[in-house]
């Protein structure tokens, strides 16, 4: 045989051999890194460890609006992080005795920053019914349509504390959310 074909095979079972490791060998302490970087540094796409779970917990979302004709109404709903949607029939309006109902819309998404604080996405409206015509005669009548009027911000919350989010001449919106466990 070829004295450098048999050098090559030599090295490579001589490579072989080191590139195993015995089942019961004891681990060997990682080699260290480059330049002193840290072992949480950049990792391509696809590699990145996640982050540990953070427990489930549950929020209750309580709006309070003071309505200077109506008085105080209030929602309040239970939810984690994340969306939320409630459709409400609130009431009804007469028009020409025929009692049209009204409803309000309670959405949004709470995201939790901290453990004191998050943020809310809200949006808070009603529908208002309002009489386009009438028509008079046998049958008489009104036709009427409805209105969507409503608010929709952002908000950053402290959980346990109520947030006055809304205040004008006919009244204001208080909002307050807390962890349902408090």
């Amino acid at each position: 045989m070829n004295p450098l074909r048999l050098l090559a095979v030599a090295m490579l079972l001589a490579g072989t051999c080191l590139a195993q490791v015995p089942p019961n060998a004891t681990p060997q302490a990682p080699l260290p890194r480059p330049g002193g970087m840290p072992p949480n540094a950049f990792q391509p796409p696809g590699m990145q460890q996640p982050l540990p779970a953070r427990p489930a917990v549950n929020y209750v979302i309580r709006v309070e609006w003071k309505d200077a004709k109506k008085g105080t109404n209030a929602l309040q709903i239970v939810t984690t992080e994340g969306s939320f949607q409630l459709d409400t029939v609130s009431g009804a309006v007469k028009i020409n005795n025929a009692d049209v109902p009204t409803t309000v819309k309670l959405s949004g998404s709470l995201q939790e920053l901290n453990p004191e604080k998050g943020r809310l996405q809200l949006f808070l409206g009603r529908t208002v019914p309002y009489v386009t015509s009438t028509f008079s005669g046998p049958g008489s009548g009104s036709s009427y349509s409805q209105l969507q009027v409503g608010l929709n911000s952002n908000f950053v919350v402290t959980f346990g504390k109520p947030l006055l989010i809304q205040a004008d001449d006919s009244g204001e919106v208080i909002i307050l959310v807390k962890r349902a466990d408090d």
